[in-house]
């Protein structure tokens, strides 16, 4: 029986090597800053370029006032582009990060490649305001850290001769310990519906961008539902402990953890967090395990470099390091895991090496949407003809399909979502997205899926709230939603709007 479960790491006491392990966990990393990098390439200047939605000169220019120097702003916000911003600067370090990523992704990588990585997509994410406010940009950051570290110094080789440092694998542990006890904890203190084992029933149908797979999950019945509640309970609270144990116990909780963000990734469109999840948890696997589900020739690859291996000091020596300062910054995020006040997504340290995670904390009831519609007749009136705009994933049209876009980001759609749980005044950057339409700007219409003024821009815009159900998979409508509408979100704007105009000149917009 032993025998059957060797796989496992039964009846094994040979220390760990994690030669596999170095070897598909970079080719992971390498894939997450990928994505993260494309999103940027495709993305990045209509939402934070000069004229984007939120130009991130402006708001570098405003913390700037904070500061006596640059270099001084550089260390309390680290970021490239304190010393030279423009929207030529975005986009060649966008490309630049896709490149090096895809280097990486494909099997070369260093330190100094993963070091270059880490520190561009930080230098990213502090300038990208709103659209970068979520969780998995601190969690990839901190998992690059960890992957610089992970290398050699020089040799970019997918199986170098240095040894991998198996300090820095417990430490990826320990990341994967704190985003999945972080998300368990934040779930049972901040919503009954976690206790009452009822979330499940709602999640599929609000949460930010179904997939089509979603509406086949939210008709299950309710006792599915309050399985899958215990499930999440079960992984998220007891399984990531025995990510410190011996062998087999790591082993099968890697494997529930992988199988738990398998199913999230086929129940719905959450970005690249599952993905980026996955890849930490590649560290509860060592080679006696990857050797068995990893081509042949890989294995052979591993084993050549185990064999002509010669040890390092820089990688062990930094390695201990690396693993005494993140004791050091762990102290605030265990602090606040234990605390009844338990805050999520958030980072204790300017460099975002140790952060506290946590997802769904909260779990909406109903799914509410905002609909952008313009009109180019020149009286608004109740006759007149509203004609609405789409985004590329969030559900608009009732008859729209679901889309599949994951581990892809569209930020936009992501706020827009958050969006319709406050009012206009709690997103600014709502009233440039509309004076942009309201020129056909090209920039803000490459967010959105369509253009519905080709010819000549609207004259005036509104927004509407409405009430989103799912509609049971083959519909005789074949419809995917049925909708109600709730009411007007924002009147109905125009260029001449009164104290419009002055809104955007008072934030230095541009249309």
């Amino acid at each position: 029986m032993l025998e059957r479960l060797s796989f496992l790491g039964f009846g094994s006491t040979a220390p760990s090597k994690y030669w596999l392990t170095r070897f598909v966990f970079l080719r992971f990393l390498g894939g997450m800053y990928f994505v993260g990098f494309l999103i940027l390439v495709n993305q990045g200047l209509p939402l934070i370029g000069e004229n984007g939605l939120l130009p991130a000169k402006n708001f570098l220019d405003i913390l700037g006032l904070r500061y006596e120097t640059t270099f001084s702003a550089f260390l309390k916000i680290p970021t490239l582009f304190w010393f030279h911003l423009s929207e030529s600067m975005l986009v060649i370090c966008s490309w630049i990060g896709v490149m090096l990523s895809f280097l990486v992704l494909i099997g070369f990588a260093n330190a100094p490649i993963l070091l270059v990585l880490w520190f561009l997509y930080m230098s990213f994410v502090n300038i990208g305001q709103t659209w970068y406010g979520f969780g998995w940009e601190s969690q990839l950051l901190e998992t690059g850290f960890l992957g610089v570290f992970i290398c050699p110094l020089i040799d970019p080789r997918p199986f170098p001769r240095s040894p991998p440092p198996a300090p820095v694998f417990w430490l990826l542990r320990w990341l994967v310990f704190r985003i999945y006890i972080g998300a368990g904890m934040i779930k049972i203190r901040s919503d009954d519906c976690w206790l009452d084992l009822t979330c499940m029933v709602y999640h599929y149908e609000t949460q930010p961008l179904p997939n089509p797979l979603s509406p086949w999950f939210h008709f299950m019945p309710v006792w599915f539902h309050k399985f899958e509640v215990m499930w999440n309970h079960f992984t998220e609270l007891i399984a990531p402990f025995f990510v410190f144990g011996p062998r087999p116990a790591r082993h099968v909780a890697g494997l529930l953890l992988v199988f738990f963000q398998i199913f999230l990734i086929f129940s719905g469109n959450l970005s690249f967090i599952n993905c980026l999840t996955l890849a930490a948890t590649v560290a509860c696997f060592d080679d006696s395990f990857l050797r068995h589900v990893l081509p042949r020739f890989i294995t052979r690859k591993a084993e050549q470099a185990e064999q002509n291996s010669k040890p390092r000091l820089w990688p062990t020596r930094m390695s201990y390091a690396v693993a005494i300062l993140v004791l050091l910054l762990s102290i605030p995020v265990v602090q606040n895991m234990l605390s009844p006040r338990q805050i999520m997504n958030t980072s204790f340290d300017r460099l975002r090496l140790v952060n506290t995670y946590g997802l769904f904390g909260t779990v909406g009831k109903k799914r509410h949407e905002l609909i952008i519609e313009g009109t180019t007749d020149e009286s608004v009136d109740t006759n007149t003809d509203w004609r609405p705009y789409e985004f590329k994933a969030k559900p608009g049209g009732t008859d729209r399909g679901l889309p599949i876009i994951s581990p892809y980001h569209y930020r936009l759609d992501w706020q827009i979502w958050f969006a319709a749980m406050s009012v206009p005044q709690q997103q600014p950057w709502i009233f440039h997205l509309i004076w942009k339409l309201l020129h056909n700007d090209a920039g803000a219409l490459s967010l959105l899926a369509n253009n519905p003024f080709p010819n000549q821009p609207p004259g005036s815009i509104k927004i509407e709230l409405y009430r989103y159900k799912f509609l049971p998979p083959g519909d005789e409508s074949g419809n995917v939603w049925e909708r109600k509408h709730v009411g007007a979100w924002l009147n109905p704007v125009s260029k001449s709007t009164p104290g419009f105009k002055g809104l955007i000149e008072k934030n230095r917009w541009k249309p």
